[in-house]
């Protein structure tokens, strides 16, 4: 059988209950009475009289009537007559009385302010119910919390979901499949082998480095250069960006920055990549604002997280941004990111090397070169690259050509 869902459950219960307080509300008093047992009716002056007299043994207030029992009452054959009353003292006649046994009688309520003080008085079991109004107010008070909490709950959940990190185990990068970078590769080489063996390097008195911020244009590459990392020292990959914090609700974003970090302690050895990082650790500013007060919060947060690390926990922060001078200098200072590395366009050999990447499965002209094009692209991102011989081969098809050639080229160039 198929499992049912909680947010299909969740309408149904409250449509259930709405039906059933219309219900309740819509049923008349006298048929609502008839629902607890048989009741006969009786004038409200009888009534008086049975308890001025005493005779009167419980009562139950209702919004519109009043249900009683007769005491010392034994049971009989003959009914209560509500009419037949002594005329001495205006209250039903002994022997009806006696013929009432256990029944349940109902008369009008007039809303008297004294009138359970003056039961209570004649030693009167009295209970009350509450009005429908009442009813009514408490069922959509219910109504009301249990939405407005289910949805804060749903929300919070949401957000601070165990699955809002996700942990690749296997990158499937590798420095092998980054072209250029050179530097950086040699540079890396030596916090591979750390992450490889910590124990050796401990013996040492080296410690991995907590951090490492990668600064550069967008689209020369600083993710998967960051994926390749961890591909190449075989550690967990924990994957986040800026967005990832963002929330409308006010603390969620430190809330989530704990989260991260304590599945990067359950997951270590691992990486930390942070992408779009200027947008969640630039400089704190105390002006007041919401958006301010958020902002330094999570950057606390963030300064708490990596200096409570411990030497050598097998964790390493890799943190991506496109302006260092945008973040807070508490946050990038050694200690926390103890390396600063900037990730340059690609060179004229490492164009060459991602013309011919790029161009692989398409059709162009022999006026195309990964030689020639190298040069049109010099100061181009990777991603530029990538864009403007797709783009190209998109014009030729527009043209229905079957093979581009420089002319498409350098009209895409025109274009970005």
């Amino acid at each position: 059988m198929k499992k049912i869902r909680t947010k299909k459950i969740i309408p149904l219960l409250t449509a259930i209950l709405c039906v059933a307080a219309c219900v309740f509300l819509l049923l008349p008093d006298s048929v609502s009475s008839g629902i607890f047992g048989k009741s006969e009716s009786m004038p409200y002056s009888d009534f008086i009289g049975l308890l001025e007299s005493g005779k009167i043994d419980r009562v139950t207030i209702k919004d519109k009537i009043l249900l009683f029992n007769i005491k010392n009452c034994n049971t009989g054959n003959s009914s209560l007559e509500a009419q037949s009353s002594s005329p001495e003292t205006g209250t039903p006649d002994a022997a009806n009385l006696s013929s009432a046994g256990n029944k349940v009688f109902k008369t009008e309520n007039p809303g008297s302010s004294d009138l359970k003080e003056r039961l209570l008085l004649q030693g009167v079991k009295v209970k009350e119910e509450k009005s429908s109004e009442e009813i009514f107010s408490l069922i959509f008070d219910a109504l009301f919390y249990i939405v407005f909490f289910g949805i804060i709950a749903a929300v919070f959940f949401k957000f601070i979901s165990p699955n809002t990190f996700k942990v690749v185990r296997k990158t499937g990068v590798k420095f092998s499949d980054i072209v250029g970078m050179d530097d950086l590769k040699s540079d890396f080489s030596q916090i591979v082998q750390i992450l490889k063996a910590p124990a050796e390097y401990a013996k040492r008195g080296i410690r991995l480095p907590k951090g490492i911020l990668l600064e550069g244009a967008p689209g020369n590459g600083k993710t998967l250069f960051a994926r390749a990392l961890a591909g190449e020292a075989k550690v967990n990959f924990i994957p986040a960006k800026a967005t990832d914090f963002e929330s409308m609700f006010m603390a969620i974003g430190p809330m989530k920055v704990k989260l991260l970090f304590s599945k990067a302690r359950r997951k270590a050895p691992c990486i930390v990549f942070i992408d779009e990082f200027d947008g969640i650790g630039t400089k704190r500013n105390y002006s007041g604002s919401a958006i301010e007060t958020e902002n330094t919060r999570i950057v606390t947060a963030l300064l708490n997280e990596l200096d409570g690390f411990e030497a050598n926990p097998g964790i390493i922060v890799v943190a991506a941004t496109n302006s260092r001078a945008a973040l807070d200098e508490a946050l990038i200072r050694p200690g926390r990111f103890d390396a600063k590395y900037t990730v340059p366009y690609p060179d004229k050999d490492a164009r060459k090397k991602l013309c011919d990447m790029y161009l692989a499965g398409k059709s162009f002209d022999e006026s195309v070169s990964s030689e020639n094009l190298s040069s049109l692209f010099n100061g181009f991102s990777c991603a530029q690259i990538e864009s403007v011989i797709n783009r190209a081969a998109i014009l030729a098809v527009q043209k229905q050509k079957t093979s581009f050639n420089i002319e498409e080229i350098k009209a895409a160039l025109k274009e970005i």
